[in-house]
């Protein structure tokens, strides 16, 4: 899939995919390195919608009861900061490091190097940039010094489960994703509701504007915002919707077909991201989808972790 959402990724000095992760095989976070989590009881929940907002070929629907085991969910995506300790402490090299390459939006990027980037031939406001990565978000001359409590991108799925597997966690699925959004709002349009703005305040990170031209940032963010930006949702997670693309550990499936792409199987995104707009991807409902290559990486993809049941704050 591609367009606003995620870009298919072209050949970086002529490879498309990356050798396997090396996840840590020893090495594991001290607790206080662990993502801030609260613990969900569970239970069965409406998932999907029918509405006429749903996308067509997205597989929203149908609106169906299920079952969700009680388990943990990290309050905020995964910040730089904290990716930042885990690369320290593991060594761990991404996905897009060994590629050489990650997409940055066109517009994000000094024109020298919008100039020397590949665009994809069907969404040319996404640029391939050499030597993007984690820490150098917009690649060579940008870095992530202000930008430690924003989520961290350009990484991929299997940087995103290395990661939850040295944090003591995993990826959640995708029934448990949306049933924390959720928030315990049943069938809602949005995490806190039906409003996109209830008396006027912005509750996410998405674009304004005429996509893809102008931004005119009336949320007050151009690109990713700080975690716990926004008020959290009902059960105290912050950005549910808007700001990043989260990832969760589901293989990317429509009913009667499953999606792949260059050999490598895709896996479902959620909540929408920065760039998000009604006019072409308004996949910031809390019930939208899409998808990414495992190895797909760019500016506005990130991740939460979730653990079994027995951390995190109080049941909700």
């Amino acid at each position: 899939m591609s367009g606003c959402c995620q870009p298919n990724r072209p050949a970086v000095d002529g490879r498309t995919t990356a050798t396997d992760a090396r996840e840590p095989a020893t090495a594991h976070c001290s607790g206080d390195a662990s993502p801030e989590s609260v613990t969900l009881t569970g239970g069965t929940f409406l998932m999907g919608n029918d509405s006429d907002e749903a996308i067509l070929g997205d597989g929203e629907g149908p609106v169906r009861p299920v079952d969700v085991a009680p388990f943990a969910m990290s309050v905020c995506a995964v910040t730089a900061a904290q990716f930042a300790r885990f690369v320290a402490e593991t060594g761990y090299r991404t996905v897009a490091e060994e590629l050489g390459a990650s997409f940055v939006f066109a517009s994000l990027l000094p024109r020298n190097l919008r100039d020397l980037s590949t665009r994809p031939p069907h969404t040319p406001w996404w640029c391939a940039v050499p030597g993007a990565t984690w820490r150098l978000p917009e690649g060579p001359g940008s870095d992530v010094d202000d930008r430690q409590d924003h989520p961290v991108v350009h990484v991929a799925w299997r940087d995103a489960r290395a990661f939850a597997r040295w944090a003591g966690g995993r990826l959640p699925t995708e029934a448990e994703w949306e049933y924390a959004a959720r928030g315990g709002l049943e069938q809602a349009t949005y995490p806190w509701g039906d409003d996109l703005q209830p008396g006027g305040e912005h509750r996410c990170n998405i674009w304004q504007g005429r996509f893809p031209t102008e931004n005119t940032a009336d949320d007050g963010y151009i690109a990713s915002a700080p975690v716990r930006t926004y008020p959290p949702n009902g059960y105290g997670l912050f950005e549910v919707a808007g700001n990043v693309w989260e990832m969760v550990d589901d293989v990317w499936r429509t009913p009667g077909a499953t999606a792949t792409g260059r050999g490598t199987s895709r896996r479902v995104l959620r909540g929408g991201s920065y760039l998000c707009h009604e006019s072409y991807c308004n996949r910031y409902r809390v019930a939208a989808r899409t998808s990414s290559e495992e190895t797909g990486t760019s500016g506005n993809q990130g991740f939460r972790v979730a653990f079994d049941a027995g951390t995190g704050d109080a049941p909700q």
